[in-house]
């Protein structure tokens, strides 16, 4: 890991923090490519949110990250990886800290993330990252990190210490996190039931070693499973639901899966398929830090107040979703919006554009495969 610039002063973060997410780290050996996927689908008070190549500078590495729009200064990354194949996210915690740091030096983990996406290699220069870092950390987060060697790992973090939980330890090959960390006190903390619904829903693949990508931002961030009633509401023919513990939520702002490498393939290879916006109603999209790829142009912050096309176009079909305003409409889902009998939800229309997507940018990510190969990358 380079060494400079770690006392980088965690006062540029920005005070929004992330209030909730969905994670998971899966072993290569648990995937169809044999690459690993690090999944966040990211809920915040933040709707807007836009993804940036930030180049290469002084002893930092090139990265991908998802940024709020409010951070005009690009301060505090919520999920990405750099030119190393190093990836990282976070979910927020809420049973780890018991001390008197005041709330205004918290919510500080986007700020941790971009500097360990400008500074590390490995799952190891993380630790020594949070080692070093100054204390109190302003930090309460489980930090999910994987790198080109097929490492990873979650850090349960708060603001003076962390417990590590490696990717090899786990007996099925993978690793979940919601908002509680195992590590921390227990029965307290947000997520049970997200966490049940997605053991729920990735049991068959672990069962299977069949993970691909795509199963995260179009099958589990898109589908309405609660495990406490134990029933799906996805195409359960209903209207109208309650918006509360599914996966996607009304403040779900991304799904993202980071897809690693191979052992001894080049780094930059490593893709970022993201889902940006709420992701029910979202076009899925791929990114690299190479040259040819780079970040498509509907996922920046190129239009007023720093927000993405994408986000813009998709905020539009998140109100429709969420139309009732009045008294407590904001927790009622049109389910109908997203699937129907007549298969025009947006759920139903998105999804092979989506998939479409997939096999084109792998066979992009293939043909970049083979060009580096010839040039003994």
């Amino acid at each position: 890991m380079k060494k400079q610039a770690l006392i980088i002063m965690l006062i540029l973060a920005s005070t929004i923090g992330a209030m909730a997410c969905t994670s998971a780290i899966i072993s290569g050996k648990k995937t169809a490519s044999g690459r690993p996927i690090l999944w966040k689908h990211r809920d915040t008070g933040c709707l807007d949110n836009r993804v940036e190549l930030i180049k290469a500078h002084g002893d930092c590495y090139e990265f991908v990250a998802l940024f709020d729009a409010t951070d005009s200064a690009d301060t505090a990354a919520w999920t990405g990886f750099n030119e190393k194949g190093f990836a990282i996210m976070n979910t927020a915690s809420y049973n780890l800290n018991n001390d008197d740091v005041p709330e205004s030096n918290m919510d500080r983990e986007g700020v941790v993330m971009k500097l360990a996406l400008e500074h590390c290699t490995t799952v190891d220069d993380f630790e020594q990252l949070l080692l070093t870092l100054p204390k109190p950390m302003g930090v309460e987060a489980n930090f999910g990190v994987i790198d080109a060697q097929g490492h990873g790992a979650y850090f349960e973090t708060g603001n003076f210490s962390f417990k590590r939980y490696d990717l090899t330890d786990a007996p099925d090959g993978v690793l979940i996190r919601t908002n509680y960390s195992h590590s921390g006190r227990e029965d307290e903390g947000m997520g049970y039931v997200r966490d049940g619904n997605a053991k729920y829903l990735l049991a068959p693949h672990i069962k299977a070693g069949d993970f691909e990508p795509w199963m995260f931002t179009e099958k589990f961030s898109r589908t309405f499973y609660h495990s406490l009633l134990d029933k799906d509401f996805t195409n359960s023919g209903d209207e109208w639901i309650v918006d509360q513990d599914f996966i996607p939520r009304r403040i779900s702002t991304a799904s993202i899966a980071i897809e690693g490498v191979l052992p001894g393939e080049s780094p930059i290879l490593t893709t970022m398929w993201i889902a940006l916006g709420y992701p029910p109603c979202a076009e899925t999209f791929a990114a690299r830090v190479d040259a040819a790829g780079g970040v498509p142009e509907m996922l920046k912050g190129s239009s007023d107040n720093h927000h993405s096309p994408q986000c813009n176009l998709v905020r539009s079909r998140h109100a429709e979703v969420f139309s009732i305003e009045r008294g407590n409409g904001k927790h009622y889902l049109n389910l109908s919006k997203l699937y129907n009998k007549d298969g025009t939800g947006y759920c139903q229309q998105l999804v092979p554009k989506n998939m479409a997507t997939y096999h084109l940018e792998r066979a992009k990510r293939e043909q970049l495969k083979l060009l580096l190969e010839t040039m003994g990358q």
